[in-house]
């Protein structure tokens, strides 16, 4: 059933139904709506981040208030969307402990806690870029993608920025109030994690607390386990992409196959001269 059919099937059902249609645009990324749905929740992923980044820097009185008051709007729309969603969700105890879950919940913890004085709960805040891999299922939010290599490369790049802004985040926030002078501001964080996770290591930045020696033994595992593979998946995709040549199916419009390709490889449309012909599926 594809999406339009889905969607008219959610809006002529009664309104005891309602759970099912939030629920269906929360998650849907072709429908209007869930498009607008999506990418708002996605653009208050990015401002918040934003935000967070931004407060690390000496800023005036008023905008730090500014900033401090539209962050409290957006923790409020998501602790109001992380209930939405378990409402919504048929089996609430599989949705609570599902990964997406825990991460909203991440997001918005500090929320609840603020009252608390529990200094190192702020970590959690920079979970929220985390978000995005919501988007990341072979999809994208503006549409679907012809070429499914623009999708991977979207994936592994943003995968890479992942890592390396929540690991930014966590040893600022573990060594800014020990070590002020060196973890000043965000990008002296990022580029301690570049340099560790890259191996660099010039040490002329170097953390003092034991959590932060504890993360750059993760920085420095992680950057020897993921990053590589991530970038040989990166350089695999470049290879297996100028190996394709410009052949445009005359059945579905794909502009790129193999060069030894004779068929279509998404509809099976003959791509060589002669009478198309395609296979059933």
């Amino acid at each position: 059933m594809s999406s339009d059919q889905t969607r008219s099937n959610l809006l002529n059902q009664p309104p005891l139904q309602l759970r099912q249609q939030i629920s269906f645009y929360l998650e849907d990324i072709e429908t209007p709506i869930g498009k607008f749905i999506n990418l708002v929740i996605t653009g208050l992923v990015l401002l918040s981040s934003a935000i967070f980044v931004a407060e690390t820097y000496p800023l005036p009185e008023g905008m730090r208030s500014l900033l401090d008051r539209v962050d409290s709007i957006i923790l409020w729309l998501f602790a109001v969307e992380y209930l939405i969603r378990l409402w919504c969700a048929e089996d609430r105890l599989r949705h609570v402990l599902s990964l997406y879950s825990i991460i909203d919940l991440l997001t918005i913890l500090p929320f609840f806690v603020g009252t608390i004085d529990i200094q190192f709960i702020r970590v959690f805040r920079w979970f929220r870029i985390l978000r995005l891999i919501r988007f990341l299922e072979g999809r994208t939010i503006v549409g679907y993608i012809s070429q499914e290599d623009s999708v991977i490369f979207t994936r592994i790049l943003l995968t890479l920025f992942i890592i390396i802004f929540v690991y930014s985040g966590l040893i600022y926030q573990v060594e800014h109030p020990k070590n002020p002078n060196v973890f000043s501001t965000f990008l002296d964080a990022v580029y301690f994690s570049v340099a560790t996770m890259t191996t660099v290591g010039y040490g002329d930045v170097t953390p003092r607390t034991e959590l932060g020696r504890l993360l750059t033994i993760l920085m420095i595992l992680t950057g020897i386990a993921i990053i590589p593979w991530q970038l040989g998946d990166l350089i695999k995709r470049l290879i297996k992409t100028t190996n394709k040549v410009e052949t445009i199916c005359p059945g579905c419009g794909l502009g790129y196959h193999d060069a030894d390709a004779e068929f279509c490889k998404v509809c099976g449309t003959r791509l060589k001269p002669g009478c198309p012909v395609t296979f059933e599926r």
